[in-house]
């Protein structure tokens, strides 16, 4: 695979032929990331400086170089190693600014803390999709990509920076990954499984170390005026209690009660679904066993994952995907489900 080098600004410098190893980690809730090894050639150490931009051919994704690079020589090895994020990676520096609080959908959400934070030169802010899950947060000088990130899993929309580089501009978009699951029937089902022979090197994780089904959420007021909103319940052995303190909504930021309590409501839900049952299957999957990998699924797609050995039939979302290039060929390694138990804390 031919992977073609830019400056920041999106200018062409040159390709790059000869590289040995290519993992190029794309993620839907987060900054993808990518490692490249490459012989310590002349050229390839030019091209390869930290702040340019690499892209594979063919794919409408970038990466920055940027974090630990190394070059390394010795009687046995005359490589480079670059790394680097994609292009939202931009995002992690900036603020949001003085302190907001944000009431309405999370696309709009993700696009107000862009348009208020300090300017990222070439990029452009696409309109919403239209997804309608709504969020309330406040927010003080916080990091714009870890606020995207958490926005994002939140209501399970991926985000990406798309590059143009004819009109030499960026573009932020979010998008939403398809139910391509047994238990649709509009779309084609893709099915992860021993059986279709497209499932290798599987390992399952189940954690309910911070699991919660009733959250008691406290307002504005202290001791017997205090306001209280409860989401969820549960009996018992089944039943996992929280109290979450949510006087940082301020009571006067809405004009009625019941906005007021719905911002709690859905502080709560916020919550409960951030302490949710966490369950993963991570496997090495053929990228043309079957499904073909970017024709019938992609990163953001819910698949049906089967793994008779363990007895689970699970529908999970691909949230990460690594594809892997050495030797002339590609693998893609997927992620299914949350790749850890995420807490989402929104006072960082």
């Amino acid at each position: 695979m031919e992977i073609i080098v830019y400056d920041r600004n999106l200018y062409r410098l040159g390709t790059i032929e000869n590289h040995t190893s290519l993992q190029w980690h794309r993620k839907y809730y987060e900054c993808g990331t990518f490692e490249l090894h490459a012989p310590a050639t002349e050229d390839n150490i030019r091209l390869l400086q930290p702040g340019n931009v690499i892209r594979p051919k063919g794919k409408d994704e970038a990466a920055v170089i940027r974090g630990d690079q190394t070059e390394e020589e010795s009687t046995l090895v005359n490589e480079i190693v670059r790394n680097g994020y994609f292009l939202p990676i931009y995002f992690n520096d900036r603020l949001t600014g003085p302190m907001f609080t944000f009431n309405g959908t999370c696309e709009d959400a993700m696009r107000y803390m862009i348009n208020r934070m300090a300017t990222v030169p070439l990029l452009e802010v696409a309109p919403g999709i239209g997804d309608a899950t709504k969020i309330t947060f406040q927010a003080t000088y916080k990091n714009v990509l870890t606020y995207l990130s958490k926005i994002a899993r939140y209501c399970e929309l991926g985000f990406r920076v798309v590059p143009d580089f004819k009109g030499k501009k960026m573009t932020f978009e979010t998008y939403k990954g398809i139910d391509r699951t047994t238990k649709q029937g509009t779309k084609p089902r893709v099915i992860f499984s021993e059986s279709y022979n497209n499932l290798n090197r599987a390992k399952h994780t189940y954690s309910d170390e911070t699991a919660k089904t009733k959250i008691v959420v406290g307002g504005a007021g202290d001791g017997a005026d205090r306001i209280y909103v409860t989401v969820g319940g549960g009996t018992g052995f089944d039943l996992r209690e929280e109290f979450l303190d949510a006087k940082d909504i301020n009571k006067d930021d809405f004009s009625t009660n019941a906005e007021y309590l719905e911002a709690l409501r859905i502080r709560g839900e916020q919550y409960k679904a951030e302490n949710a049952v966490i369950e993963n299957i991570e496997a090495e999957v053929e990228a043309e066993v079957n499904f073909i990998y970017g024709t019938d699924y992609d990163l953001g797609d819910i698949v049906t994952v089967e793994k008779a050995k363990w007895n689970k039939v699970l529908n999970l979302r691909i949230t990460e995907l690594c594809e892997v290039y050495e030797y002339g060929g590609m693998y893609v390694v997927p992620t299914f489900g949350d790749a850890l138990p995420t807490t989402i804390n929104w006072d960082n």
